[in-house]
């Protein structure tokens, strides 16, 4: 009995040293397990925020250069229009515009001049020479998708309206240019007589430009109701939303998109 009693009290010895350790060990291994615990989520943290860098979208190619050349400037004003209205501005404006939606859309749209400035020397014996072959050397050192110039009309009849877009006689995607902006602008400007495209030979730009090119007429300066409208913001959106659908439209029908499904 005496050496039963001996043994209950080891026991009760043992498991006393036993908790006493417990108790000692265990918020140490708790404390070690928070720590563990914390450092594996900052490292998945860490690793999460690192790939989220490496998933940053990059900056995009550009899907190809467009030229767009307000015509004019500086001391060459243009066409004259109604109340001594000035076709250099409002090409300018409209190119802006066209660039802007270009851009949108991934193209680099790059123009001849971005301000009222031409491009000529103040010296140069003939300004106007000039001033069109550096547009023309730009096409030739940038070579663009293609290349459309901004100008507005004039005629003697002030009854006269509507936009007309001018090809190269002998320019094959010329005219299937013209034809895509001419569509696009009949139609977006809501035109009462629309015009049809038209080919020429004596413009300078799309004489000697390499590549596709066009020349845009948006509007009839010499009429009061057309004057007023070009003017616009409004007007000025949608001739620059209509030349760039029809842009659009011709490069996809060039280039169309391959279905890989």
């Amino acid at each position: 009995m005496r050496d039963d009693n001996r043994l209950h009290d080891r026991i009760k010895i043992g498991m006393v040293i036993l908790l006493l350790a417990l108790a000692y060990l265990l918020p140490g291994l708790g404390l070690r397990i928070t720590k563990d615990r914390l450092r594996t989520r900052q490292d998945t943290k860490g690793r999460g925020t690192e790939a989220a860098r490496t998933e940053e979208p990059q900056e995009t190619a550009s899907r190809g250069i467009i030229l767009v050349d307000p015509g004019h400037g500086g001391r060459d004003p243009g066409m004259i229009g109604v109340d001594g209205l000035e076709e250099k501005g409002i090409n300018l404006e409209i190119a802006q515009k066209l660039q802007r939606l270009l851009e949108e859309e991934g193209y680099e749209a790059v123009l001849t001049r971005q301000t009222d400035a031409g491009l000529y020397e103040e010296d140069a014996a003939n300004k106007k020479a000039q001033d069109l072959k550096r547009r023309c050397q730009m096409i030739e050192e940038l070579e663009p998708l293609v290349t459309v110039s901004i100008h507005q009309n004039s005629y003697q009849d002030p009854s006269v309206q509507g936009p007309q877009v001018f090809y190269y006689r002998d320019s094959r995607e010329g005219k299937k240019l013209a034809e895509a902006i001419q569509e696009q602008m009949n139609e977006a400007l809501q035109v009462a007589s629309p015009r049809q495209i038209k080919a020429n030979d004596e413009y300078y730009i799309l004489k000697h430009s390499p590549g596709t090119a066009v020349l845009v007429e948006c509007s009839f300066l010499s009429s009061p109701e057309e004057a007023a409208k070009i003017q616009t913001e409004e007007y000025q959106q949608a001739a620059a939303r209509a030349i760039c659908g029809g842009i659009l439209l011709y490069l996809e029908e060039k280039n169309p998109v391959q279905d890989n499904a």
